[in-house]
């Protein structure tokens, strides 16, 4: 099995509808895909009816949060979408994206470019706006060459000249609304130094001690010494590892099932969750 658990569509900062995302998913050869955009499930019933034979889709989301002064990420697989904590905790975050948007436009215009409101509302579409779309808009007006190259402390990473905190979960609230929502949680790039500040291990085992279940491993922005020693620390915390492409369509050159999970973390997952189960592909032939 091939097995992708962490991807973005254009319900949040990925350039394919979700029902483009499980089609190339299919295409590229995945058996399970997780679509896991930014602080929504909006994707997730379009991803569904697109659904082609023999593809599973696992539904998730990317919640955004802060410790200690420290951002991160945590993958939220198979809760219960309905659960109203943590569907309320995703409206505070998802109400907070546009003015700080907003706020980053200005910050730059500032800083001497020429970047308007309209340009990043029209490249995020329907999509949750944020730091990508802003990139994007960079990338359009010849400031940087590539997405990736405006994540530097020069413009948009964390602490950046133009970035702007965010309302953010305490991961601890996070992985206790996931668990009351019969979700699974895994810490998500952990230590993808190429974005700002990293989380110590020592606060990923404080997470671990209040219930994390595991750590996303094998992913672009970790060499192989990075994997190393998270699935040493995982080792040691007893936590799963998992390994996925973080796909953003076009916007990131990573391609669909380039980083993959075991299917035995998989089926351990699965086994945890008890909010939502897997939904096996019935909506047409697989490509070819």
């Amino acid at each position: 099995m091939r097995i992708d658990l962490h991807t973005h569509s254009t319900a949040s900062d990925g350039t394919d509808t979700p029902a483009e995302l499980v089609r190339n998913a299919a295409a590229a050869g995945l058996d399970v895909v997780a679509l896991t955009d930014h602080d929504t499930v909006r994707g997730h019933a379009e991803a569904v009816a697109a659904l082609p034979q023999g593809l599973t889709l696992v539904t998730g989301a990317e919640l955004s949060c802060r410790i200690d002064g420290v951002s991160l990420h945590m993958l939220a697989y198979l809760f219960d979408p309905d659960e109203p904590q943590l569907a309320r905790e995703r409206e505070l975050v998802r109400d907070d994206r546009v003015p700080r948007a907003r706020t980053m436009v200005g910050k730059l215009q500032a800083l001497g470019v020429p970047i308007e409101w309209e340009q990043v509302t029209r490249i995020a579409g329907d999509g949750s706006v944020g730091r990508p779309h802003i990139a994007t808009a960079l990338v359009e007006l010849g400031v940087v060459e590539t997405v990736s190259d405006a994540f530097t402390p020069h413009w948009l990473a964390n602490g950046g000249r133009a970035y702007v905190e965010k309302h953010e979960l305490d991961p601890f609230d996070a992985i206790r609304l996931v668990k009351a929502a019969g979700g699974v949680t895994v810490f998500a790039h952990p230590l993808a130094v190429k974005r700002g500040a990293v989380v110590p291990e020592s606060s990923i085992a404080r997470l671990a001690a209040a219930g994390l279940d595991g750590i996303e491993v094998a992913h672009p922005e970790h060499d192989e010494p990075t994997r190393a020693r998270l699935r040493g620390l995982a080792r040691e915390l007893g936590l799963l590892t998992t390994g996925s492409s973080d796909y953003h369509g076009s916007r990131k050159t990573v391609g669909l099932g380039e980083y993959t999970t075991d299917p035995e973390i998989y089926g351990e997952i699965i086994r945890r969750a008890t909010g939502a189960f897997p939904v096996p592909g019935t909506g047409g032939p697989r490509p070819t």
